[in-house]
């Protein structure tokens, strides 16, 4: 064996490193330390391959080319326990995501539901009864942090009718399938808005009956109610959304005010730590509400939606920067709308909705977030199509990353 000690290799045009080639063994017995720096100094024409280390997030990443960019290398602690076409979802250790409310038709058309289903996002299957919030309703906004999940405002219990439009906030823990509790009162009455939320705050953002700009937020891992954190650009029904270990992101929505009937194609921000009115971030390749919506540390996706027809696209942006959103695939299965939508730090996952055929669907399909493409199928919702409304919600999605 030979042993080289030097403090710098160069070519022989002192232009860059040598090419070392065949198989190289690194043998120090303490650390090597790759180049850093932070997001904005990013290469954006290297090898892919290259390895860096982010000083904003604290990750090491690497290039996968100048189609997909850096991407952050995660370590998780996961058994992966499903295989495709297995009975459940909900074994081993992962990501659990959870899906609540919704309505589906019954003896009454469109009738608000309290099940809550469950599934872990590292496996592939159908998901499970997991428990139920305390009163039937759609539109519940959904949120969380790692321990806990919230549901806040909603409709019901004959959605059709808007007969009652709730301000309740509750929770339940991800780690038991005891039900929800309550937590307190949102600052007014409604049903789908957007919820967003860090490590210590959740925001509830827009919403509808009456439509509204509105924003709320909570500390999660208190109890009370909602106080004021600022207003939405819009009057706002159904928006997406999604969070950064910093950033809360709202996409889209729909506006039923004089004098036109249309949906949004904005991209707005705010900070989630401080309180304040939302700002521009970008568009979206096309107008939409209603969609599907989750992130991991890096990317914010949305998928399904209408305006001014059912789609099965999905988009995303990356949420460092500032700027439209990109064409990420499409859907593979059925299109439509009030599809739920929940996050790992790798996959994507949707599930329910509400189409053109069949008008209420119980199919779960899945992506990789670092990569672009069409979805895969992943399972069912348990028991009976859904029209969710509002996303789901996981305990490690992008906004408790960092």
């Amino acid at each position: 064996m030979s042993e080289v000690r030097v403090n710098n290799l160069s070519n022989e045009n002192n232009t860059g490193g040598p090419t070392i080639s065949g198989i190289t063994t690194y043998s120090g017995r303490h650390f090597f330390v790759p180049p850093q720096g932070d997001t904005a100094s990013r290469p954006s024409d290297c090898e892919p391959g290259s390895l860096r280390f982010n000083t904003d997030t604290a990750h090491l990443e690497y290039f996968r080319g100048n189609t997909i960019g850096w991407t952050e290398i995660e370590a998780e602690d996961v058994e992966i326990a499903g295989v495709s076409g297995s009975s459940g979802s909900i074994d081993g250790k992962g990501t659990r995501a959870i899906f609540a409310g919704g309505y589906t038709p019954s003896a009454q058309p469109n009738s608000a539901f309290n099940n809550v289903d469950a599934l872990t996002i590292d496996t592939l299957g159908n998901s499970i009864d997991f428990n139920n919030l305390s009163s039937s309703r759609g539109g519940a906004c959904q949120f969380s942090d790692s321990t806990r999940a919230m549901a806040a405002g909603g409709v019901g219990p004959v959605v059709s009718q808007y007969s009652t439009i709730v301000n309740t906030i509750e929770f339940c823990t991800f780690s038991t399938t005891g039900d929800y509790a309550d937590f307190g009162d949102l600052t007014r009455t409604m049903g789908y808005g957007q919820g967003l939320s860090n490590k210590v705050r959740g925001i509830v953002a827009g919403g509808t009956y009456p439509y509204q700009n509105v924003m709320d937020y909570v500390t999660i891992q208190s109890t009370g109610n909602a106080v004021d954190f600022g207003d939405t650009s819009e009057k706002n029904g159904y928006p997406g959304g999604f969070c950064s270990s910093t950033r809360g992101f709202i996409m889209g929505g729909l506006r039923v005010s004089a004098p036109d009937t249309a949906s949004y194609n904005t991209i707005e921000i705010v900070t989630t730590s401080t309180t304040g009115n939302a700002t521009d971030f970008g568009d979206m390749l096309y107008a939409n509400y209603e969609m599907a919506s989750a992130s991991n540390a890096t990317r914010g996706i949305k998928a399904a939606g209408y305006g001014p027809n059912y789609t099965s696209r999905i988009e995303f942006v990356t949420m460092a920067t500032t700027g439209n959103s990109v064409y990420f695939g499409d859907l593979t299965g059925f299109n439509g709308t009030g599809k739920g939508g929940a996050s790992s730090p790798t996959r994507f996952v949707l599930g329910g909705g509400y189409g053109t055929s069949p008008h209420f669907m119980n199919t779960i399909e899945f992506v990789q977030i670092a990569t672009t493409g069409n979805s895969k199928d992943f399972g069912d919702l348990q028991g009976f199509g859904r029209r969710l409304g509002t996303n789901g919600t996981s305990n490690t999605h992008g906004g408790l990353s960092g």
